[in-house]
């Protein structure tokens, strides 16, 4: 199982986590990514954290 974060000093709001796995990431008011799920084992976390372009996103 991992623990998605995301980094909000490093998330510029682009939304490719929440449009490629809308089960564990979704945008705040603030228009940042934030994780909705405390574990996963889904595997499109593990994609979103490697699409993100400001590596923000930890597992």
């Amino acid at each position: 199982m991992a623990n998605p974060h995301v980094d909000p000093d490093l998330c510029i709001g682009c939304g490719l986590c929440a449009d490629l796995c809308p089960e564990v990431f979704v945008m705040n008011d603030d228009g940042l990514a934030e994780a909705i799920e405390e574990e996963t084992d889904n595997p499109c976390a593990q994609e979103a954290a490697d699409s993100c372009p400001t590596d923000a996103i930890t597992l």
